[in-house]
């Protein structure tokens, strides 16, 4: 199969500051993520005062603060994005972030971004997503909270207005996701339904849910992370460890290998032990020779070097032409 494209979600797990950031950025790296992406968004555009905060939230911040006096902390600046692009280039990985507003595509724009991730609360966004399909770049689609209609109407938008190329997520907005709602059956439905490259946004708490949408097909995984689940912020407890975020990247880089070709034969790996395993006909006692071959003299046992137990009915009733010894490969 392809090399799956591996999202390192940094989101907000910054907490507004650059060092954290930057810390981030050398953890995907250093796990193995083709890419480490962030959150851009201007709290003034993204959220009204009376804008509440998802149920989750409400456990993980300061329970008295609006969902706008949250997100104005986690902001990140248009220095702040040069410099980490920039740090990202050193280290050697790709940076990318999801705009949240119309305001923030132009500010990503302006630092050159050259995809662009769409979160799943914008799918119904109609200015957005023809904002995002005009840059005419490659896109990658969210689609939590979505039915399978509302998915192939916002594919359907961007590449009407010119997006290079589109893939989707699969991806269930609750942090952590619980086990029955992440329903990966509809990776397949959206590959046969949508007809683009297909992923999974991975909101639960383990990583067998993304290991697992690696085989059945998931061909981009996006993961949250964080430097200590125990840090103050939104996303932090529902995100993986260091060491997490590692254990995932090989464990998905394993399955993409396992997944071979389709193609059902013998490995190279397994080659040798077809003479070792498999059997062959062979003596069961002393045969003489002129004596005819009858499930009285001959048997099957390893090793499989000489005549296959499948051609069993072709050497019963036939002669013997030499003298065997008990356990000697059968001749014809």
């Amino acid at each position: 199969m392809k090399r799956v494209y591996i999202i390192a979600e940094a989101g907000v797990n910054h907490n507004g500051n650059i060092d954290i950031a930057k810390r981030l950025v050398d953890v995907a790296k250093e796990a193995g993520a083709d890419v480490v992406k962030f959150q851009t968004f201007r709290a003034d555009s993204l959220a009204s005062k009376y804008a509440q905060k998802a149920e989750y939230q409400f456990h993980t911040t300061d329970e008295k603060e609006t969902q706008k006096e949250m997100l104005k902390k986690l902001e990140l600046t248009y220095d702040m994005h040069v410099e980490l692009i920039r740090y990202c280039k050193q280290a050697g990985i790709e940076f990318l972030s999801t705009p949240f507003d119309l305001d923030s595509i132009d500010l990503l724009e302006s630092v050159g971004m050259n995809l662009y991730k769409i979160p799943s609360g914008e799918i119904t966004n109609l200015p957005y997503l023809r904002k995002i399909g005009c840059l005419k770049k490659p896109v990658i689609l969210s689609s939590g909270m979505s039915t399978l209609e509302e998915v192939e109407e916002a594919v359907k938008i961007l590449k009407e207005s010119g997006a290079a190329d589109v893939s989707v997520l699969h991806c269930n907005t609750q942090y952590p996701t619980p086990m029955e709602d992440v329903n990966l059956n509809a990776i397949k439905s959206m590959q046969e339904a949508v007809g683009v490259r297909v992923g999974y946004s991975d909101h639960t708490e383990g990583i067998e849910a993304s290991i697992a949408a690696v085989a059945i097909g998931a061909e981009i995984i996006e993961k949250h992370f964080t430097l200590d689940k125990t840090m103050e912020g939104p996303d932090h407890k529902a995100s993986l460890e260091p060491h997490e975020l590692k254990a995932m990247v090989k464990a998905v880089r394993n399955i993409e290998t396992a997944m071979g070709d389709g193609e059902k034969r013998p490995t190279s790996s397994e080659k040798d032990n077809i003479a070792i395993v498999r059997k062959s006909i062979v003596a069961k006692r002393r045969i003489e020779k002129g004596e005819i071959f009858s499930e009285d003299n001959i048997t099957t046992k390893r090793p499989g070097n000489g005549i296959s137990p499948m051609l069993w009915d072709r050497v019963m009733g036939t002669e013997a032409k030499r003298k065997y010894e008990e356990d000697e490969l059968i001749e014809l």
